[in-house]
């Protein structure tokens, strides 16, 4: 019995750092995705950051090896949400048909680029601070699988002509990118919108053969 206990402890102790740790690294994503959407990447400082957290700044180095790092894990759980959200929410609108769900989606994307937290983190600051292949990277990793599942969907079911699945996604991905990119930074955002949802409307027509 005594074997069993002096066995057990040491088990318990690495699950409950384990647990501190993620719990640490947590804290630290949470409170740089609010000073960031709050002040922008370069406005944020690292001492700002811990203060907030209430943490050392040995404890956000041993998380992330500076400021680009923690940032990046901002970013990536930014990008990963807005797309669980947008499948979600198609799930729960229950669109008539594949296509419907298309044109769905691509205004969910353009709706949840609008949050100002997105905006200034997806959209404002990963591009400058990440580089461009980095932020495509991630935005590539979360959204095309998404987007190719209801391509695959829609020419499964007729309403869109049999097409190169990876090819045509990528560019429906870029597409509605730049549609985001082009809206944060129109002087007239409502206007930019308008005109933005028009042309997602009119490409997925194309590629459905509408246009």
């Amino acid at each position: 019995m005594k074997v069993n206990d002096r066995g057990a402890a040491p088990a318990a102790t690495r699950r409950t750092q384990a647990e501190r740790t993620a719990a640490t690294r947590a804290l630290l994503i949470e409170t740089g995705r609010k000073l960031f959407a709050d002040k922008g990447f370069n406005e944020v400082s690292t001492q700002a950051i811990v203060e907030a957290a209430g943490v050392t700044r040995g404890a956000l180095y041993h998380q992330f090896d500076d400021k680009v790092g923690l940032f990046a894990a901002v970013y990536e759980q930014a990008e990963r949400q807005l797309v669980e959200d947008i499948a979600r929410q198609i799930v729960e609108l229950q669109p008539l048909d594949p296509l419907e769900a298309m044109r769905v989606g691509a205004r969910l994307f353009l709706d949840g680029c609008a949050a100002p937290d997105v905006q200034q983190i997806v959209l404002i600051d990963a591009p400058a601070v990440l580089g461009w292949d980095r932020w495509r990277e991630v935005g590539v990793k979360y959204g095309l699988g998404v987007i190719e599942g209801m391509l695959a969907h829609a020419i499964a079911e007729g309403v869109v002509p049999e097409q190169p699945l990876r090819p045509t996604a990528h560019v429906l991905l870029g597409a509605l990118d730049e549609a985001a990119l082009f809206v944060s930074r129109a002087p007239d955002r409502e206007r930019a919108r308008t005109e933005m949802d028009a042309v997602c409307e009119r490409l997925i027509s194309g590629i459905a053969g509408r246009g």
